[in-house]
């Protein structure tokens, strides 16, 4: 009998912990673009860079251009996406693309976080800097929908994302949607709808803007205005001739912390990737500054100057 008795008993204890490990989890939140792993998050309030998750294959999203639409934010935490506005040329030509950060609440919808907070614009300081950063796309336009299914994400914005379309204007505005979705590695290619209905013309892609819209020397990362630690990496693109430009980070008193050439893998006609590491010392924790230029064939005077702020630290 207590043989039986105890069979009996673990017959019931083996049912009871199967009701409460069976119960399904909770699937991703309907209208969210889930990510393939688990968001990066920083503490509330850190200002550290942290690269965000890749988006799922396919989900659809709706949203409204306001940070405080994101979706399921885990209390207190955080996590950064990129956004990709303009920077004016000091030498007065056309503005190219520059990558700015945002840290939002930690949530699965990646997608919608970058491109609700683009929708959003430029801080009043990155309009105050100089040279300032802007934005091509229209004040009120909103995120209506997004879905991401095979590499494409089919993206859909109110109609005011196409007032005022002409000229250098219309691509530029594209191109700050494309180059934001596609920071996430699940994203290749970007088709628009305004207002539900289709456009005209193939998905996009970074190609499809790169010549017009990137600056000769583009730093990709790290993001204006990002923190740069000493031996981290600056990468991007460039088309220069020769493949060959310089780089230089300067302290915030202006001081020289590091002059060296840099390599991309292609130029003189065609676009060729770059990387590499900057060593620094520094003692205090400032705001540097991160410089490109192209030296003349001639004389070497600087060409295509570009620079912006980057966080230092000790």
């Amino acid at each position: 009998m207590c043989r039986s008795f105890r069979l009996l008993m673990t017959l019931l204890l083996g049912a009871a912990l199967a009701a409460c490990g069976g119960a399904a989890s909770p699937g991703t939140p309907t209208g969210e673009v889930p990510s393939a792993t688990a968001s990066p998050a920083v503490s509330s309030g850190t200002s550290a860079p942290v690269s965000p998750s890749q988006p799922a294959s396919s989900a659809s999203v709706t949203a409204s251009a306001s940070p405080s639409t994101l979706a399921s934010p885990s209390a207190g935490e955080t996590m950064v996406v990129r956004n990709y506005y303009f920077m004016e040329d000091a030498s007065g030509g056309n503005p190219g693309l520059v990558p700015v950060e945002r840290v939002v609440p930690k949530s699965v919808a990646v997608a919608r976080a970058a491109l609700t907070t683009l929708l959003v614009g430029p801080t009043a300081a990155e309009r105050a800097a100089k040279p300032p950063i802007t934005t091509l796309i229209p004040d009120g336009t909103q995120l209506l929908g997004i879905d991401v299914a095979g590499g494409t994400a089919t993206v859909d914005l109110s109609g005011t994302f196409t007032s005022n379309n002409a000229g250098f204007s219309a691509g530029g505005r594209m191109a700050q949607v494309v180059y934001t979705l596609t920071q996430f590695p699940t994203v290749q290619r970007v088709a628009f709808t305004v207002d539900g209905k289709a456009t005209t013309g193939t998905p996009s892609t970074r190609a499809t803007y790169r010549d017009t819209y990137q600056p000769p020397m583009f730093v990709d990362g790290p993001a204006w205005g990002a923190a740069l630690s000493d031996g981290e990496r600056v990468s991007g693109e460039a088309n220069v001739f020769e493949a060959q430009f310089r780089l230089a980070l300067l302290d915030a008193n202006g001081k020289t912390l590091l002059d060296r050439p840099v390599h991309a893998t292609c130029g003189t006609g065609c676009w060729g990737t770059f990387s590499l590491t900057v060593p620094y010392t520094t003692a205090t924790a400032q705001t540097g500054t991160l410089r490109v230029w192209d030296p003349s064939a001639k004389d070497g005077t600087p060409q295509n100057v570009r620079e912006y702020p980057v966080q230092l630290a000790p």
